[in-house]
């Protein structure tokens, strides 16, 4: 906790109820999870009654996750935080455990955002508050990377053309940036690109296998699958195609996309219609983030894909995000078309509430919004 900086904390933290009994905190890995723990302990806990611990230590293979919450509760501790639940076999069942038996003991716990923690098998949704800390908006890697500090604007301020940086004479240069290496915390350190694949292979092969109990070839085919997606521009899935190419069942290509979206590596951008599990159909597919991309895809990068997976990504975290039947998206009863600066008002010309969303402008006017004001909305 020494090596824990308490000035920049994430959007989440001010919004968790860490006074709740049990709560989680999912997330795709690499996005402050664990750091925001350790802030919260060394700002507000006595440290004495307070115990940190990791699922996948070495003394939980010999040690069960509940013997411990009995030895600590038993010996005065209060509040007990394990990272990386999803490291421990039976986690679910064992929480409820703890929960029902130690009713003074608080738990916070982090996990891979591909946990369905609300459908455990021990049913944790009566008893657990979730959350899930998406990575850096651009205005929080204004201040982390920058030391800019930027108040939040809301969706409305963004339409309205509200936006102001008045520390930032050209917001365009830091955008650019934001978008190579910006979404996670640890684009700050050295060898950004080799981190990011690093966490890609991991999530690939250790994550989501080891949650779908999934085996090392069909690790192999999210590999290829995650490469066919990063060279499209967005990706149009034809499942039935995809299927064939990767010699699995149509069922199974369902699966892969869900597992690869809840990890966060890729976002599906559905219609409105509701459909099974009150999901429309899948229109389009994106890589989660812009640095992914640009990891991926290096200078080869399509600009307008670019474009629309920034939007997508930052805009989801408040809002439902859909595709449009004339522009690219649709939030609540706004409809956006997303370009450079040239992009005219030609497809939205006939819809009432539209906006041009522009790269490569610094200032909004009328309908027309820069790109990067909508990094300004957590």
């Amino acid at each position: 906790m020494e090596n824990t900086p308490i000035d920049f904390k994430r959007y989440l933290y001010q919004k968790v109820a860490w006074g709740s009994r049990m709560l989680g905190i999912t997330g795709p890995r690499g996005v402050g999870k664990t750091t925001m723990l350790l802030q919260y302990i060394k700002e507000k806990l006595n440290t004495n009654k307070a115990l940190y611990v990791t699922a996948d230590d070495l003394y939980f293979t010999e040690n069960r996750l509940f013997d411990l919450a009995d030895d600590f509760y038993k010996n005065a501790g209060e509040n007990l935080f394990i990272d990386e639940i999803h490291k421990y076999p039976d986690w679910s069942r064992e929480l409820k455990n703890i929960y029902d038996a130690f009713p003074g003991l608080k738990v916070v716990f982090t996990g891979s955002s591909i946990l369905d923690i609300l459908k455990g098998s021990a049913d944790l949704s009566r008893r657990a508050i979730v959350y899930k800390l998406e990575g850096l908006s651009f205005r929080e890697y204004l201040y982390l990377f920058h030391h800019y500090k930027i108040d939040t604007f809301s969706f409305e301020q963004i339409l309205g053309n509200e936006v102001k940086l008045p520390d930032i004479k050209h917001p365009l240069p830091l955008f650019k940036d934001y978008l190579k290496r910006g979404y996670y915390p640890f684009g700050i350190e050295n060898e950004f690109d080799l981190r990011l694949s690093q966490v890609i292979v991991q999530t690939l092969e250790t994550d989501i296998p080891q949650y779908a109990n999934l085996n090392v070839g069909t690790s192999r085919k999210l590999k290829r699958l995650l490469g066919i997606i990063a060279e499209s521009v967005p990706f149009k899935p034809n499942f039935s195609k995809l299927a064939e190419i990767l010699k699995v069942s149509r069922n199974s290509l369902d699966d892969y996309f869900l597992y690869m979206e809840k990890a966060g590596l890729i976002a599906q951008l559905r219609n409105e219609t509701g459909g099974i599990r009150g999901l429309g159909k899948v229109d389009k597919v994106y890589l989660d983030n812009t640095n992914i991309i640009y990891n991926l895809s290096g200078e080869l990068a399509n600009t307008g894909n670019v474009r629309e997976t920034f939007f997508f990504n930052q805009t989801r975290v408040n809002h439902k995000v859909f595709s449009a039947k004339n522009a690219d998206f649709v939030i609540d009863n706004y409809t956006f078309e997303i370009g450079g600066k040239n992009k005219t008002q030609k497809q939205i010309v006939k819809d009432k509430n539209a906006f041009i969303v522009k790269d490569n402008i610094e200032y909004g006017y009328r309908n027309v919004i820069p790109l990067w004001a909508f990094g300004l909305n957590y």
